[in-house]
């Protein structure tokens, strides 16, 4: 009879305010009515307070002439431009300085984070010095030395640095070369592009068939050796053609063509580094000599020769003593047949159909140079100042991934006889990309973001130009800090997307 009694007693119901999911709807209503509340008292006394002024709001301002010059622009610009022109160069201004500092901070930075680990004591410290210096310097600073410091201490036009391939350097920035593709040279660009994804999909087929039988398919390497004499003839030819601007007889085209094919020849022999060694202090010796030329004019040319030319043995040497080091195996990747297949099939059609892509060199003439294009000095401070700041942290970033791996995986990957070289390419960088790749999109985003203080040397870029110029002259405040921020909050979202899909196919799968 007592069980009886006590199953059919319910338990007492508790009141609405003491249940915990009640009340936790009730807190988030409430808090977002208080949100709801706050920018609505903003909105409406923002306009109030325009109206008190007889201002004015809306995007028609966009399409009113500008009337102001910018220095250096992508799209063509006069006064005569609107506004949204403006607000479209500013913005490209910005991502061009953003896609150019990334490419050149990433490499320096996995090139420091990784020398700070070499067992090698000086590239060590070296190493350490300069990120432990640079990543305590305010980037703002910084700018300012490479701009006023480094670019504007540059020589007058007259006095311009020569550096190979016809560019040009001085107070006003950097002269390169212009091209000037004709109408057939886009079916070029169309097959770069078709090569270019061939020549991956080659490599991971390639990879894949490695994977399951453990070596390279048969055509695989015999392609790859037919391509690595191509490729070398090539730059056998390429060597002695540049030789022959300083001695004209080894610069004939019958005896550049037999001196590249005798190089491809020994690449089917034992001989095979000393062709690489050849070619590789010829190139630095003829790339040095013009560097030397118009860095140090007022010495005589025999000794830029001569110091040139022991330069160029030390590169031959190291070529020479590297490929040595690394014999012929079939079990490597061929590298030379992605190169033939991206380079050598879009050049083969260049001359079949008769393209043309000529260069329009920069010509000095009474006070300033013509032709060409010219780099401005804000443009080349501030891509110099945002790399080399943020190549910094990323060496940190990199450090950091590559010590996050096990050590277990160093000793397994010598164990199996690995290089030093192969061991960190093929077993331990792959695995710390997994902890690298977080950090360096911040690292990414805030280079973007950092872009905006090239207004402070007067660069266009977007905050300089639309929240700058043009707000002053239009007194839209809000739609241009509007507009602003939703670009760089676009940018980063885009950033962090893609970051976030690479970071997807990089992290380590579990079971």
């Amino acid at each position: 009879m007592a069980m009886q009694e006590t199953l059919g007693t319910r338990a007492p119901r508790s009141s609405l305010v003491n249940d915990p999911v009640i009340r936790g709807i009730i807190y988030q209503v409430l808090v977002a009515a208080a949100v709801i509340a706050f920018f609505g008292w903003i909105i409406l006394n923002t306009a109030q307070n325009l109206a008190a002024q007889n201002k004015t709001t809306g995007f028609d301002f966009l399409f009113r002439t500008a009337g102001f010059d910018i220095s250096f622009t992508l799209i063509p610009w006069s006064r005569t431009s609107l506004y949204w022109e403006a607000f479209l160069a500013g913005l490209l201004n910005t991502l061009l300085v953003a896609v150019i500092g990334i490419f050149f901070a990433t490499i320096i930075g996995f090139a420091l984070g990784i020398a700070r680990l070499s067992s090698n004591w000086l590239i060590a410290r070296v190493a350490t010095v300069y990120i432990e210096t640079i990543r305590n310097i305010p980037l703002l600073l910084q700018l300012f030395f490479w701009y006023f410091a480094v670019l504007k201490a540059m020589p007058a036009v007259r006095d311009s640095f020569l550096l190979p391939l016809g560019v040009y350097v001085n107070q006003r920035g950097i002269m390169v070369p212009k091209p000037l593709p004709d109408h057939e040279f886009i079916w070029v660009a169309v097959a770069f592009g078709i090569c270019l994804l061939a020549a991956i999909a080659i490599g991971v087929w390639a990879t894949r068939q490695r994977t399951l039988t453990g070596h390279y398919p048969a055509a695989i390497v015999l392609a790859a050796r037919i391509a690595n004499a191509i490729v070398m003839f090539a730059l056998g030819y390429l060597a002695f053609a540049l030789i022959g601007t300083l001695l004209p007889a080894l610069g004939q085209p019958a005896v550049a063509a037999l001196g590249g094919a005798v190089l491809a020849g020994l690449t089917f022999t034992a001989l095979r580094p000393y062709a690489g060694g050849f070619v590789a202090f010829a190139l630095s010796w003829i790339v040095l000599v013009f560097l030397l030329q118009g860095m140090f004019a007022w010495l005589p040319a025999v000794v830029l020769y001569v110091g040139a030319a022991l330069l160029g043995l030390t590169v031959g040497w190291l070529t020479l003593v590297r490929i040595s080091d690394t014999p012929a195996d079939d079990s490597k990747f061929p590298t030379a047949l992605p190169i033939l297949v991206v380079a050598g099939i879009p050049l083969l059609l260049y001359y079949l159909i008769g393209a043309e892509l000529a260069f329009e060199v920069p010509e000095l003439q009474r006070f300033n140079f013509r032709g060409g294009v010219q780099l401005p000095p804000e443009l080349v401070a501030l891509v110099f100042g945002l790399a080399i700041y943020t190549a910094a942290f990323i060496a940190e970033n990199v450090r950091g991934g590559i010590r996050a791996v096990s050590k277990g995986q160093t000793e397994a990957a010598q164990s199996l006889g690995l290089k030093e070289g192969d061991r960190l390419r093929l077993v331990i960088i792959p695995q710390a990309m997994r902890v690298i790749v977080p950090p360096l999109t911040s690292q990414y985003l805030n280079l973007t973001k950092n872009s905006s203080l090239g207004a402070a040397i007067g660069y266009p870029e977007l905050v300089n130009v639309f929240m700058g110029t043009t707000l002053n002259q239009t007194g839209k405040a809000i739609e241009v800090v509007a507009l602003t921020m939703a670009v760089y909050l676009t940018i980063s979202l885009l950033t962090s997307a893609f970051m976030n899909w690479y970071n997807g196919r990089v992290a380590l799968v579990e079971r």
